[in-house]
């Protein structure tokens, strides 16, 4: 399901993201609504791109997991999250949900355990992540303790996603509030990397969003550490220094810098068409960290 406005009845379309499509019930004026239709379509996207084609059954495996995620960490600690129903139209059961209408915070949350992808290039370049010094001699893959919280600044669809300190973030949204979260995403992480280890996976970092509910109370929103927002690492195969064994889509993102793809990320060309058998891997690995995680076979 790759639509961008899948006609649904009763449901108004309102937005289209890089991965999802949001509704709100027609009965409603718009922008009134107390609740919205989340629908994770098949889309992919990496290197802030949309690709081609999408990868089967992908949007189902993010609501899926989130929603097992969702539950797990509400028995773990104290954080409301946005899930009101499933109770969705046919055309998007298991791949939709029905949220509260939050106001989203314009901040990424950002977790690291351990260094990699965009904080390793930082890393590499002055020792420090999102202005946060780091220890020297580290590489690729080691082990962050304790793990970091590193924001970003959110971008419209296509625009690339901004490192910011959290000084930044404090100016942003303000000092009550970046602490919160802060102090809620290092928790986030600290429980789910244990509750993913105990399944031989690793949690590297993952990505969380926030937003403010009727009360203005922080509410978890969006997905909840998937492969989508999340690294997720073989634990048996893990070995600082090298390229690790995933579960998320650094597949696509290894093909497409790769010269097999023949595709310049730093050039404006759109990246090319995903073959098959990348689609294929990649699905794949999807299906593995719902496995793994959940303890049940994706069907």
């Amino acid at each position: 399901m790759t639509d961008t406005a899948l006609a649904l009845p009763g449901w108004r379309h309102i937005y289209s993201g890089k991965v999802r499509n949001l509704y709100e019930p027609e009965e409603s004026s718009p922008g009134t609504s107390a609740t919205l239709l989340v629908v994770a379509t098949d889309r992919i996207s990496a290197f802030d791109h949309i690709l081609a084609p999408g990868i089967p059954e992908k949007g189902k495996i993010l609501t899926q997991l989130s929603l097992w995620w969702f539950d797990r960490l509400a028995d773990e600690f104290q954080l409301p999250n946005h899930v009101v129903s499933t109770d969705v139209p046919a055309a998007v059961a298991g791949r939709a949900m029905i949220v509260k209408r939050l106001e989203m915070l314009p901040i990424e949350a950002i977790a690291r355990g351990y260094l990699t992808g965009s904080g390793l290039a930082e890393y590499r370049q002055n020792g420090t992540v999102t202005g946060i010094q780091l220890p020297t001699g580290l590489e690729d893959g080691s082990k962050l303790e304790p793990a970091i919280f590193t924001p970003s600044a959110k971008a419209a669809v296509g625009d690339h996603d901004e490192n910011i300190s959290f000084a930044e973030m404090t100016a942003r949204i303000g000092s009550d509030t970046a602490e919160a979260i802060r102090d809620k995403t290092l928790q986030l992480y600290t429980t789910a990397e244990r509750i993913a280890r105990e399944s031989g996976i690793i949690l590297a970092d993952t990505k969380v969003e926030y937003g403010l509910d009727e009360h203005g109370v922080i509410t978890l929103g969006d997905e909840v550490l998937t492969p989508d927002s999340s690294r997720f690492w073989d634990a048996a195969t893990y070995q600082p220094g090298q390229a690790q064994d995933s579960f998320d889509k650094q597949f696509v993102r290894d093909w497409l810098a790769s010269a097999a793809s023949g595709w310049d990320k730093a050039s404006d060309t759109p990246p090319p068409v995903l073959p098959d058998d990348v689609v294929e891997h990649t699905a794949q690995r999807y299906r593995s960290a719902y496995r793994r995680l959940t303890g049940r076979s994706f069907s």
